[in-house]
């Protein structure tokens, strides 16, 4: 509550945003290029300069920089331009702003610099090492301290819709990072998940989900519902609406991770369960669409002139078109033709490009006059940015559409006798090659754009006086006493370019709204609740994962195989899990069963198929085959656009590591033998000289016992074989 004719002065701390800005158009640059880079690779694999440059290792760094870096920054500028205005306040501390910003550009840089090098989990989005995501929950825990200090200090009584769903953000991206980040670590950068196989898998699939869901979708909202009124300069469509969009999607979307899971080793009722409420999921995103569009209503003529609106009318719309085709291919009838295809990845980019992209340009374009308080340099060249990258975007999308349809086509295609129409993987690689091209085409449109709206933010950010002014507001002053009643619909917050007033407010939320740690405490109840109904049952009861006898953990040499494989991002390319489908039990063998994967610390299911899958790979070649292959992939499959790993050959196995990993391993309950805990790289020299004489009377090379390659050979020669034998080898000995 406000106190009658006492006003404040309020001074608003917009270097912080415009330091923000800055990272977010940095970064925005370095991320796209990066993908532009790795989608080159796939056409030309000779641009893989192994062994820090290969697709397996910058795939990881081309997501973590333009979902963290670009998307990150633009979302903490969005929270600290308009939470101050929304509030009336300064941020709770200067100190921890700056704290905040510079601790996440250096995690950005850590990112940078690990993933290349080979450092990471292993998880799709989060691949950072142990010591980085402690660094993460931190730089969090001071960004939280600070937005809802200011909170504290506010001097509106109820907080407008964007604050809730920055409030979502916050909470519920602390819980995902820290629950599927829980490892054991095994050295200063190498570390194991604390779940395994299918486990590993729901965990993995709720935070990734759920990372678009709060890191990419929620802070946009609230993105949105600021930035989008202040543009058109109307009040949102529908209070109600709002409220509505708010709470079904914070419940609803958390429960839709288990969709990717769909046909795996993960229990049927989980993914289907996942798959219901990603249907469900439809309604409320479009509501929030529908809000957002209908906010124009009026003044739509300022669409045609206006390249801010422009990109937030479109960012809105693929926010439509990704929020339905995403619970469509949730479907699982529709689910077995896409997933594993690159249909994914036009539906990922759809709402990477479209949504987030357009709503931070569209932001930036915004903010950037008021930041630097002068004119925008050129609306021109806004325009033209706006136009460039929509063709961009629709062609690679549209490119992408076409090259999943026909992967997953060609894969399950069988001839008039019986067989598989393409038995070789590499068939269906050549021929989506002119989609890859012209998935090239659009991103390098896109990235045009984006460099031209740097340049344009450059030229205005030039013109800019030599002394800031100083950005005050004067407010009433509170009272801070406890509202007896409700607040009549004069009273709402902010202004009336923010808040309808044609509806009557909704008085049960009017006072959530003025006590906001209650509402805190009851989106993380919302967010926990709905998690928990999934997560336990799929930890607590033992038949999800039923055991299998002949099973046995990983030797010292195959796990250290295995590092290797996560290492070199083979997963970004290899998935290991066999569905249960004819098509894929003709090309690959037996499908995968649950208890084949409870000595997976992390799973390596996988999310794309850009090479074949390899969970029944052992004893399918021999030694040199595999030699060869990795020597030069095109040797042994004529058309692959897997890179060369002339590296394997020379960089020598470090014995020392073996023991620590074997260790970890332990710790995670992995039924290793005395043997193995007493001398692992004792074990591992042993089965490496086995697999070095092997390879030499296959006609190979003799004397590569040290080398990483064999130890690759090693795992990869093992990948599914226990299944087939009830005497199956055990680490550390027979």
């Amino acid at each position: 509550m406000t106190a009658p004719g006492r006003t404040e002065l309020v001074r608003y701390d917009d270097a912080i945003v415009r330091k923000f800005v800055t990272a977010t158009l940095l970064w925005g640059a370095v991320g796209m290029l990066v993908g532009l880079f790795i989608a080159m690779q796939l056409v030309w694999p000779q641009l893989n300069f192994a062994p820090y440059f290969t697709f397996g290792r910058l795939r990881p760094l081309h997501t973590n920089a333009v979902i963290f870096a670009f998307a990150g920054n633009g979302m903490f500028a969005a929270i600290y331009y308009s939470s101050q205005r929304l509030l009336k306040a300064r941020m709770f501390s200067d100190l921890l702003s700056k704290i905040h910003f510079w601790g996440w550009q250096l995690i950005i840089v850590a990112a940078a610099i690990t993933l290349p090098l080979g450092f990471t989990q292993g998880k799709e989005y989060a691949e950072l090492e142990w010591p980085i995501d402690l660094a993460i929950a931190v730089v969090w825990v001071v960004f939280a301290v600070n937005f809802f200090g200011t909170i504290a200090r506010r001097r509106e009584q109820h907080i407008y819709v964007a604050l809730w769903f920055y409030i979502a953000t916050i909470i519920t991206v602390a819980i995902l990072h820290i629950f599927n980040n829980l490892v054991i670590p095994a050295g200063p950068l190498k570390s194991y998940s604390i779940y395994a196989g299918v486990q590993d898998a729901f965990m993995q699939w709720w935070y990734g989900h759920n990372a678009v869901a709060f890191f990419l979708t929620t802070p946009f909202l609230g993105l949105m519902y600021y930035f989008l009124p202040k543009a058109a300069d109307r009040p949102v469509f529908s209070y109600r609406l709002s409220i509505l969009h708010f709470w079904s999607l914070v419940f609803i979307y958390i429960w839709a991770g288990p969709h990717h899971l769909h046909y795996t080793a993960l229990p049927a009722w989980a993914s289907t369960l996942g798959m219901v409420f990603s249907v469900m999921l439809w309604m409320p995103s479009w509501g929030g669409m529908i809000n957002g569009l209908l906010t124009l209503r009026g003044a739509w003529n300022k669409v045609a002139e206006d390249p801010v609106l422009k990109f937030f009318v479109v960012a809105i719309t693929f926010y439509g078109m990704s929020t339905f085709e995403g619970p469509m291919m949730s479907v699982k009838s529709v689910n077995a033709l896409s997933h594993y295809t690159n249909w994914n990845i036009a539906h990922v980019h759809g709402g990477a490009l479209g949504w987030v992209g357009f709503m931070v340009f569209g932001m930036v374009y915004w903010l950037v006059p008021r930041l630097y308080q002068t004119r925008l340099y050129s609306t021109k060249l806004a325009t033209t940015h706006f136009w460039i990258s929509t063709v961009g975007i629709v062609l690679y999308v549209v490119s992408m559409w076409a090259a999943g349809i026909t992967e997953g086509l060609m894969w399950r295609a069988f001839d008039d006798t019986g067989r598989l129409q393409f038995p070789d993987f590499v068939e269906t690689s050549i021929r989506i090659i002119p989609m890859y091209w012209v998935r090239m085409l659009g991103g390098s449109l896109y990235i045009a754009g984006t460099l031209l709206g740097i340049y344009n933010v450059y030229k205005t950010w030039a013109t800019r006086p030599q002394v800031y002014a100083e950005v005050e507001a004067e407010v009433p002053a509170p009272t801070w006493r406890k509202p007896k009643a409700a607040a009549p619909v004069d009273d709402r917050p902010v202004d009336r370019v923010l808040r309808p007033e044609t509806e009557a407010p909704v008085h049960w939320h009017r006072r959530w709204e003025g006590l906001p740690m209650v509402f805190s405490v009851l989106t993380a109840l919302a967010v926990i609740v709905a998690s928990l109904f999934e997560i336990l049952p799929t930890f607590l009861i033992g038949d999800n994962v039923p055991r299998i006898a002949s099973v046995k953990p990983y030797t010292p040499l195959e796990l250290y195989g295995r590092d290797i494989y996560i290492r070199e991002g083979c997963y970004n390319c290899h998935s290991q899990m066999v569905r249960p489908f004819v098509d894929e039990t003709v090309r690959y063998g037996e499908y995968s069963k649950p208890g084949e994967f409870i000595y997976d610390h992390p799973f390596q299911w996988g999310s794309r198929r850009i090479g074949p899958d390899l969970h029944r790979e052992g004893g399918k070649r021999n030694h040199v085959w595999h030699w060869h292959h990795f020597r030069d992939p095109r040797a042994t499959s004529k058309g692959s656009v897997m890179p060369a790993y002339p590296h394997l050959f020379s960089d020598r196995i470090d014995w020392a590591e073996i023991q620590d990993r074997v260790d970890a391993m332990a710790m995670l309950g992995t039924p290793y033998t005395k043997q193995a805990l007493a001398d692992a790289p004792g074990l591992a020299r042993a089965q490496a000289e086995q697999v070095a004489k092997e390879l030499a009377e296959q006609g190979g090379p003799a004397g590569q016992a040290d080398r990483e390659v064999i130890a690759l050979i090693a795992y990869l020669q093992r990948l599914g074989i226990d299944i087939k034998s009830s005497s199956a080898e055990s680490a550390g000995g027979k």
